[in-house]
């Protein structure tokens, strides 16, 4: 089924084009990632699909009575809402259907066109399940280990982060919007996100930078290049190899026109006996080439920025002999001891609000510990990228924020022009005049990395440094990082960055303990250990259809055997929740049909009751299916 087909829409801002003719079809049961260098327009297509935005010219036809929950990538908290108030503006919809209903309702006496309109709106209030919206609203809070009563604005990035996806996922969504959905999410969140997507009914289009969430969920990706939607069937890595042949094809298949090019250009320009007997055709031909060669929107490159090492730093850099810290009688660590020597890659693993990015200004002599002391070695050079991110002038442009008033920037013991050095990080000469406030949320990181690299440090610190960045800005970052010949420590929720680029680390596992490891994220997670959180998840509401088999998520340890006949069960379940799903199906097209009410008031209420209770035989199949598989399936 057909829920949205996007055609021939074309958006620009000024002289930036961000889609040119972008044609797209999205059908129920897909998951898709959208990829794409940051500033090319990917939120705004997502805007543009969720009907925010209009774009300049095309179509977008949407599915009749097509929920839409949108996570984006920012949330406005200066409205002083709670986590409860926020998150049911998500029904905010179902909100308005049940106000007209009660006010219908009470009426004395209503006429034919009043009584149609009554069912018409009980069936849409049946279809979303509107009827308890309350207990809707405090499911989702309970399932994602919200405060009700908080006010958004005191929250953390993460925890803002779990309040949008309540307020998007309220609404049952047919279709699913992420605007970078693990953005400040720890690994507890990202775990149970991917979980809860494998297992949902809801279509999701969704963009991310992180890999390997990525790989887990995505049916197919759409890249947004140069103004166009590709569409590429599979996941992450088949995506990454079907795109360097398309590449390698392009390449050629335009040397091949330049060449071609150069040769009618040097005929038309040869001496006057040829221009006398000079084909018309194959003048016309050459205009035409003229015009394409013209139109021609190049391939971006790759960002090819550079860390400068200082000199090198004394052998020992940090030493932490049984440090305790904590604030308000409460110990983040305690008793942890550590020596990182020069050139160590040390990556910090650890659930929302444990004491990361504490423990790291601990270690960085920034703020004393409560208990035990920490010495810094000789020469250090420090490079601090920290989560809050130091703030950017919003009224300034680009170069401005990262050069000051200078025209060049020290690279590798050379003066460089800004306007070079901002190419490096994939900024046009046009580009890294404009105004920080205009920029995309990964451009603004990329600022950040520009100002940061401009000085040379032998002790990398990173605290969350991939937020927001494009996919492709962020194997180079790795790719730098590997080059990077000074000590680093990391803080990062993105799994394959970690495994890419530490070689040991410091995990937060039991209460106000942090232990060392060898190796990265995965080589921890092998070994079956569990990270601290004060918060719980659970999967509740996710259960509404058996996910594909490569989704499934792993449970640790041995499993239990089912029975003989509790196997059978669970093998027939699938084909039955298919029957159920399709069946359902026929009956909402059948009951969101205009003359499916002109029909006598009776014969309505029997088909809608029927509608209720094969919806109410699926959420209890779903609901088996999942204890089944729970207990040894």
């Amino acid at each position: 089924m057909i829920l949205l087909q996007i055609e021939d829409i074309n958006l620009g801002f000024g002289e930036q084009r961000l889609l040119d003719n972008g044609n797209l079809t999205i059908t129920a049961g897909e998951r898709v990632g959208i990829l794409g260098r940051n500033g090319v327009g990917k939120t705004s297509l997502l805007r543009i699909i969720e009907g925010s935005l209009e774009p300049d010219s095309g179509s977008v036809k949407r599915r009749a009575n097509l929920r839409i929950g949108y996570l984006k990538q920012n949330l406005s908290t200066c409205d002083g809402l709670t986590v409860r108030d926020f998150v049911a503006k998500g029904m905010h919809e179902s909100q308005l259907l049940l106000q007209e209903f009660t006010q219908l309702s009470v009426q004395s006496s209503l006429n034919k066109a009043g009584l149609k309109r009554l069912e018409v709106l009980q069936s849409s209030i049946d279809v979303a399940e509107a009827w308890s919206l309350d207990q809707k609203v405090e499911s989702i809070i309970t399932e994602l280990g919200l405060e009700p009563d908080q006010r958004l604005r005191t929250l953390s990035g993460g925890w803002q982060r779990r309040v949008g996806l309540a307020q998007a996922l309220i609404n049952d969504p047919d279709l699913l919007l992420l605007d970078e959905p693990t953005n400040h999410l720890d690994f507890a969140s990202i775990s149970w996100l991917e979980k809860y997507l494998s297992f949902t009914r809801s279509t999701i289009l969704f963009i991310t930078h992180d890999r390997v969430f990525l790989n887990e969920l995505c049916s197919r990706i759409v890249e947004l290049d140069r103004g166009n939607l590709i569409s590429w069937p599979g996941d992450y890595q088949t995506y990454l190899d079907s795109k360097e042949k398309a590449a390698e094809i392009e390449r050629e298949s335009r040397c091949l026109f330049d060449k071609k090019l150069a040769k009618e250009e040097a005929w038309i320009r040869a001496g006057i006996k040829a221009r006398r007997t000079r084909n018309e055709d194959r003048v016309k031909a050459l205009r035409a080439m003229r015009r394409e060669r013209a139109a021609r929107v190049e391939m971006i490159g790759n960002a090819s920025f550079a860390i400068d090492s200082a000199q090198k730093s004394s052998r020992r850099v940090i030493e932490a002999n049984n440090i305790s810290h904590g604030y308000d009688n409460k110990m983040l660590f305690e008793q942890f001891s550590i020596e990182i020597m020069r050139g160590d890659r040390v990556g910090i693993i650890g659930n929302n609000g444990v004491g990361k990015s504490t423990l790291l200004r601990v270690l960085l002599g920034r703020e004393e510990p409560t208990l035990g002391q920490v010495t810094l070695g000789a020469n250090i050079e420090i490079l601090y990228l920290d989560q809050l991110r130091s703030k950017l002038d919003e009224e300034k442009t680009v170069v401005q924020n990262v050069a000051g008033g200078s025209d060049f920037v020290l690279q590798g013991g050379k003066q460089k022009h800004i306007i070079s050095y901002m190419g490096d990080f994939l900024f046009t000469a046009e580009r890294a005049r404009s105004l920080v406030k205009v920029l995309s949320g990964g451009e603004r990181n990329r600022v950040i990395l520009a100002q940061m690299f401009t000085r040379p440090a032998n002790l990398l610190v990173l605290d969350e440094p991939t937020n927001d960045l494009d996919v492709e800005t962020l194997e180079i970052l790795e790719a730098r990082l590997a080059d990077y010949t000074g000590t680093l420590l990391l803080v990062s929720h993105d799994r394959q960055f970690l495994d890419n680029v530490v070689t040991s680390t410091l995990v937060f596992e039991d209460t106000n303990q942090v232990i060392e490891h060898v190796g990265g994220y995965s080589d921890w997670s092998a070994r079956g250990r569990a990270l601290a959180a004060s918060y719980k998840l659970s999967i509740g509401r996710a259960s509404s259809r058996p996910p594909k088999k490569q989704h499934l998520p792993t449970r640790p340890g041995k499993q239990k055997k089912l029975s003989y006949v509790l196997q059978r069960e669970l093998d027939g379940l699938p084909a039955h929740i298919e029957e159920l799903e399709a069946r359902l199906d026929e009956l909402q097209k059948e009951t969101t049909n205009a003359e499916f009410y002109e029909q006598e008031y009776e014969v309505v209420q029997a088909r809608l009751l029927i509608l209720s209770e094969t919806q109410a035989a699926l959420d209890s199949c779903l609901e088996r299916w999942i204890e089944l598989q729970d207990n040894g399936g």
